[in-house]
């Protein structure tokens, strides 16, 4: 019988191609077929990190998105649509494991961070050897090109989804020492309202793209919403504390 091959989840970072890890590195050179989550018609930010890493001898494996924010026709539904596409991606990819084939999954930031990897590694990694290799993640990468410290001393931090009700947004921000808030695009206009309520807008710091050549950090009241991309985030970072 064929020995079933292994699936290693790979975080490539949020942008800068050098803070690909070494490990990463190695085992996606080393992995017989390379899977990448992609929009319709495009390469993906994740792909153009590695590409200039691949050979010729490996297989590209495309997981086409069929959806990503557009809404549907009923009766379609979105959670639906979604979930049944990764259970045929994960079937391609098992297809090329119970092959032989070492297959590397690619994750821009870091797999278990927001990262469409987790979905194949909830179906897959009780059937396959699996290896998970983290990636510096989104916040970090912002909070780096940002110049700003996230938490000193023994503050807390809170990472929150710009999805979150406006309530309990505003509740969860109010307890926080220090916040990172994701998934802003449509959410923008929620969250500056939430920010500027509490008091917290001198704080907060915006950046889209972080450590992408095309990064920007532009003043939050300059923002503007409508065009506010998904690779965008808000650091409130802890009050500076002083030995």
């Amino acid at each position: 019988m064929t020995q079933p091959g292994r699936l290693s989840g790979i975080g490539v970072g949020p942008g800068d191609p050098e803070l690909l890890t070494l490990k990463a590195l190695r085992l996606l050179q080393s992995a017989d077929v390379v899977a990448y989550f992609v929009a319709k018609g495009k390469k993906g930010n994740a792909f153009g990190i590695i590409e200039a890493h691949l050979d010729a001898r490996q297989t590209q494996l495309p997981l086409v998105y069929p959806v990503t924010t557009e809404a549907l026709e009923p009766p379609l539904s979105y959670e639906e649509v979604i979930a049944d596409f990764y259970d045929e991606s994960a079937a391609a990819v098992a297809a090329h494991l119970e092959a032989g084939r070492d297959v590397a999954v690619i994750c821009e930031g870091d797999p278990f961070f927001y990262g469409s990897y987790m979905y194949l590694h909830d179906r897959l990694a009780t059937r396959f050897d699996t290896e998970v290799v983290p990636g510096v993640c989104s916040m970090l990468g912002g909070t780096a090109v940002l110049g700003t410290p996230l938490v000193y001393r023994n503050q807390s931090l809170s990472v929150l989804s710009g999805v979150l009700p406006e309530d309990e947004l505003k509740e969860r921000l109010a307890a926080a020492d220090a916040a990172v808030i994701m998934k802003l695009g449509r959410n923008f206009d929620k969250v500056r309202r939430v920010l500027d309520e509490l008091g917290l807008a001198e704080r907060a710091h915006y950046v889209e793209r972080a450590t992408m050549q095309n990064q920007r950090i532009v003043p939050l009241a300059e923002v503007n919403p409508m065009a506010s991309p998904y690779f965008s985030l808000l650091v409130v970072p802890g009050q500076k504390w002083q030995r």
